[in-house]
């Protein structure tokens, strides 16, 4: 599998009925949007590299936009939708069709895991998409699916929980590492690109 556009993400992806936007499981959680579009070079989702502030357990990775929910949201989507407008600038309503939501995923920080679950949303752009970064960002990247399905960008992260020196699973983009918990997510992506017909 070479080149992935958006058509085999949708025919991948998209599920029988409606997105279920509820939580799955007690507990706090939070919501990120999974934002794709077709490039030059096939489907890309987008990457936002979040800015060094001191308190914030995730600060300056590579990740999706997204957040905690709030109260005031209805939905875990209407999370994944409110993130993306505050940290990028989407419209996801106005802009985008919503695709499918992947499996839910534990936070973890280095002192292990971090009582938050997050639900990954994916989205096809439809509108112009323009950026506009707050604060919370310090870059937003386009990054092409094909080489993460091909495993083009593989690498490893040095990281260290419980006093045990681990390896974890990550793809180096252009010098930015993607690991953790949006490697995690993106994986689950790629793995559901990557069944035959049959199974899906």
């Amino acid at each position: 599998m070479s080149f992935i556009g958006i058509e085999l993400v949708r025919r991948a992806l998209e599920p029988g009925g409606p997105v279920d936007p509820t939580p799955r499981s007690e507990g706090r959680h939070a919501a990120v949007a999974a934002v794709l579009r077709e490039g030059a070079g096939g489907a890309e989702v987008l990457l936002i590299r979040r800015a060094e502030r001191a308190g914030d357990p995730w600060s300056g990775q590579m990740a999706l936009p997204g957040g905690r929910h709030d109260p005031s949201d209805p939905t875990l989507l209407s999370t994944a939708v409110r993130e993306a407008q505050e940290e990028v600038g989407l419209d996801l309503e106005r802009e985008a069709r919503l695709i499918a939501r992947l499996d839910d995923q534990p936070a973890m920080t280095r002192g292990g895991p971090a009582g938050l679950i997050v639900a990954p949303f994916v989205f096809e752009l439809t509108g112009a998409g323009a950026l506009q970064r707050n604060h919370e960002v310090q870059e937003t990247l386009w990054v092409p699916l094909s080489p993460l399905v091909a495993g083009q960008w593989q690498t490893v992260m040095p990281y260290e929980m419980f006093g045990q020196a681990l390896r974890l699973p990550a793809w180096d983009v252009s010098g930015r590492i993607v690991w953790g918990l949006t490697h995690r997510m993106l994986s689950t992506l790629i793995e559901r690109l990557q069944q035959p017909p049959a199974r899906r």
